[in-house]
């Protein structure tokens, strides 16, 4: 949640409201083929990257990333905002630090990938899982990873709002999909986007700009737009488990 102004928006809503589900489409040849393929474009020497880049190896890398459930938008070789949050989201679940820069150390993870980390192992087939150490959302449908994405979550700052005052804190625990209201929504504390709210009307998982690799909400949980387009699509509302955890 925050208090921003709209205008400059305008362009990534509409940028976002255009993508379509949250992975790539797969191709027709089997998946152990397909793994192979993708594993083998990323072992041998890639060049680093950074957002404007362009050619073979951004769009090799946009794939790569689509398999593996991160959402880096539409495999067109171009190094935009999409492809930066998703290499956020795979640095972040790699352990890696959080840069905009591809170095060779994230090719080598990208070659051998470790799974996101299990939060709730038994906490239901569909359901949501947020780090706020990693700053990391995954989504799993049918106990399989749907979707894994960057957030940004509560800044741990004192703010004071029409809404009162308070800390910016994401609240831990056990929680579910409670409602969802499209477009922009203002609340008390201020603008979010596509919000899914998850306790009452004042904490939800929205798009928002920016996400940026630090926590600096109120206390919501920040998407990037492009995946706010989308991601209540993915997800039962209400009654999708979302779980909330400090490690």
């Amino acid at each position: 949640m925050r208090r921003t102004w709209l205008a400059v928006l305008i362009l990534p809503v509409a940028a976002a409201m255009a993508v379509p589900a949250a992975a790539s489409a797969a191709p027709a040849a089997p998946k152990a083929a397909v793994a192979a393929q993708s594993t083998a474009r990323v072992t041998a020497s890639q060049p680093v990257l950074w957002p404007g880049a362009r050619g073979s190896a951004v769009r090799n890398l946009q794939r790569r990333l689509a398999q593996l459930k991160y959402y880096p938008g539409a495999a067109d070789g171009h190094f935009g905002s999409n492809l930066e949050e998703a290499v956020w989201a795979f640095q972040e679940t790699q352990g890696l630090p959080g840069e905009d820069q591809v170095t060779a150390a994230f090719w080598r993870a990208l070659a051998h990938p470790r799974a996101p980390k299990v939060l709730v192992p038994r906490g239901g087939g569909m359901r949501i899982e947020i780090s706020l150490a990693r700053e990391v959302l995954v989504l799993y449908n049918h106990n399989q990873v749907e979707l894994i994405s960057h957030v940004s979550t509560g800044g741990h700052y004192y703010y004071c709002s029409h809404g009162g005052c308070g800390y910016a804190v994401t609240p831990t625990g056990n929680f579910r999909t409670r409602s969802f209201m499209p477009g922009w929504v203002t609340v008390p504390l201020g603008y979010m986007f596509n919000p899914v709210f998850f306790i009452g009307t004042a904490f939800a998982i929205h798009g928002d700009v920016p996400v940026p690799l630090q926590p600096v909400s109120h206390g919501c949980v920040r998407i990037p737009m492009d995946i706010a387009a989308f991601f209540h699509k993915l997800i039962r509302v209400p009654g999708t488990p979302v779980y909330i955890r400090n490690y």
